[in-house]
């Protein structure tokens, strides 16, 4: 999902140690469908509680956001507001992709394939009203703050950072430079490593600069946005065919606007182009959000939602809490903006 544009902007590797004290703007929906997709068991199944209910957002999100805490980084998570019209198309070539997947996950299953199984099953992921009710409930258990966007949460994250709210927005593809955040991190998780191609290789956070790349690649973040439509947004999957970032840099630096540049490709998708252009330059956003404050951890609720209601290893959660009332749980009062 999202704009995916590493072949052409630069980042800066970091230690995670160099996070420490920053404030950073997650996408909430981006880091829930992750979990969704990677926190399952053997046959792809997610996890569950005894009541059936799927507990693998809660599961990622919990122990992640604990690890961030406690290496000192200082989590604000945005959810989804209304999505933009113009994102029907995707959504519904989303839902069938998901359909395809369920249906190859299955005949994986009975084939008894459990390697395919599990890849099939993490495209199935769907996250609904009550994970994101409890997911809100979490976070604000353990002191966090939650803000609601008007619409896309990257571009909430973007005008937060844009308003020096916080330091940095987090995510692994490139949305928020399009929506004008001036800085993000990407590979913010604390495991250090990732499958690759097969393999495992160790994985750095790294820091991503709009003005930086702009100015290195010789264009605006008009142009930045063109290119990423011509890449491929999560409004227009897949991009224009045969196009990659490169020779989206290339057109975008040959024809300037946006205008010159579609009358030179083709464009087959049931949306309007400038819509998402002009969306990406000025987005709606939640402009009321208030102080950033972050509080004392609710232990008791912590332990109702994760242990109680969705049957969580009591002894586990406790030993997070432990590891979140040490000194540096205990200064989360002066972490106000």
């Amino acid at each position: 999902m999202g704009v995916q544009l590493s072949d052409i902007l630069e980042s800066r590797k970091i230690e995670l140690e160099s996070l420490r004290g920053k404030i950073i703007a997650i996408d909430a929906f981006n880091w829930l469908y992750q979990f969704l997709s990677s926190i399952r068991q053997y046959d792809g199944t997610p996890l569950k509680d005894l009541k059936g209910r799927i507990t693998s957002h809660l599961s990622g999100l919990f122990y992640r956001t604990a690890n961030l805490l406690e290496n000192g980084i200082k989590p604000v998570y945005v959810f989804d507001g209304e999505k933009p019209k113009f994102k029907k198309y995707a959504i519904e070539k989303r839902k069938e992709a998901k359909e395809i997947a369920m249906e190859k996950w299955k005949d994986a299953l009975e084939r008894g394939d459990l390697i395919e199984a599990k890849k099939q099953a993490q495209r199935t992921a769907e996250l609904n009203e009550e994970m994101i009710k409890e997911s809100k409930e979490l976070l604000l258990a353990m002191g966090l703050p939650v803000i609601q966007a008007k619409s896309e949460g990257e571009a909430q994250c973007a005008i937060m950072c844009k308003n020096k709210d916080v330091n940095f927005s987090a995510s692994q593809d490139f949305d928020s430079l399009l929506f004008g955040s001036p800085a993000m991190v990407r590979n913010l998780n604390i495991t250090g490593k990732r499958i690759v191609r097969g393999r495992e290789i160790k994985i750095f956070p790294e820091i991503v600069e709009l003005e930086e790349n702009l100015n290195r690649l010789g264009i605006t973040r008009e142009q930045l946005i063109i290119v990423g439509i011509l890449v491929g947004t999560d409004y227009n999957l897949g991009g224009v065919k045969g196009i990659g970032p490169k020779k989206a840099l290339e057109l975008v630096k040959r024809y300037k606007t946006i205008d010159k540049v579609l009358e030179n490709v083709e464009w087959e998708f049931d949306v309007d182009p400038k819509d998402i252009y002009e969306f990406f330059l000025n987005p709606e956003f939640n402009d009321y959000y208030g102080k950033i404050i972050f509080k004392s951890i609710d232990a008791e609720k912590i332990k109702k939602i994760l242990c109680d209601e969705h049957d969580f290893s009591e002894k586990r959660v406790n030993q997070v809490i432990e590891s979140l009332s040490s000194p540096i749980q205990s200064s989360l009062s002066s972490w106000l903006r």
